[in-house]
């Protein structure tokens, strides 16, 4: 029968500390990017929003929820049976989803993103295109999929709150909301102002970016309960979607 010599019985201890090392190293580099910066931020309401620190810029890690610009100016409110008070009016709106107490926030409508009153906290404005793609591609969305349109990446769990009360479950969609961003599904207010899902607040978000396209378009992002992927286009701006700021 062979014996192990001291020499292989130190080589393998090596290795085993080796690969122990390896493991810690992994381990903390993989705990320093799910556990970001947070802070807080209060509109010009005296409401309070939960901050995140991803990559080099400073979110909201809840949808905006302020009634009036910064310099105290209201913004009008249209309920949610007014149809032609939401599609008539080129004029600032906002509207709660459905006029449910449980909305994760306000819509609004892109008079408000673009007015020069500002409806984000002092010294944060409303998410641009170009701040969400830094985020997408932190997270880990690639060079050429963040330049994209429709649905790109995987990476949109990542950013979703979890939980059924944020997120309907569908097949192998899962919220992680690793980064702290806490997304939920607030649906849309659409140009003839009905709802996107009448039928509940689980199943998709929608965000304004302050980036124009061209011929009346803005740019925003769009996450779905039966989607992994983070949804990026243009589209009319009497639509009524959340908002994310982001600190300058």
């Amino acid at each position: 029968m062979k014996t192990r010599t001291n020499s292989s019985y130190i080589k393998s201890g090596l290795l085993l500390l080796f690969s122990s090392l390896l493991f810690l190293v992994a381990c903390t580099e993989k705990d320093t990017s799910i556990n970001p910066e947070t802070s807080t931020v209060t509109d010009v309401d005296g409401k309070v929003y939960k901050t995140v620190k991803i990559g080099d810029k400073w979110w909201m890690a809840e949808n905006l929820s302020v009634e009036k610009f910064n310099n105290g100016d209201p913004i009008s409110f249209i309920n949610a049976n007014d149809l032609e008070g939401w599609s008539d009016t080129l004029l600032p709106l906002f509207c709660i989803y459905q006029d449910l107490s449980t909305a994760p926030g306000k819509l609004y409508n892109y008079a408000v993103v673009a007015d020069n009153r500002n409806v984000a906290p002092a010294g944060w404005h409303v998410a641009t295109d170009e701040d969400w793609k830094k985020l997408e591609a932190f997270i880990g969305m690639n060079s050429t999929e963040v330049q994209k349109t429709g649905w790109r990446g995987s990476q949109g769990d990542l950013i979703k709150k979890a939980g059924l009360n944020s997120w309907s479950q569908y097949n192998n969609v899962w919220a992680t909301d690793e980064y702290l961003f806490g997304a939920m599904a607030g649906g849309c207010r659409l140009f003839n102002g009905k709802y996107s899902t009448p039928t509940g607040l689980t199943y998709n978000g929608f965000w304004w970016t302050r980036t124009e396209y061209q011929n009346g378009l803005a740019w925003y992002r769009y996450l779905d309960y039966k989607s992994s992927g983070i949804f990026r286009s243009h589209t009319y701006k009497s639509y009524g979607m959340s908002i994310r700021c982001v600190k300058d």
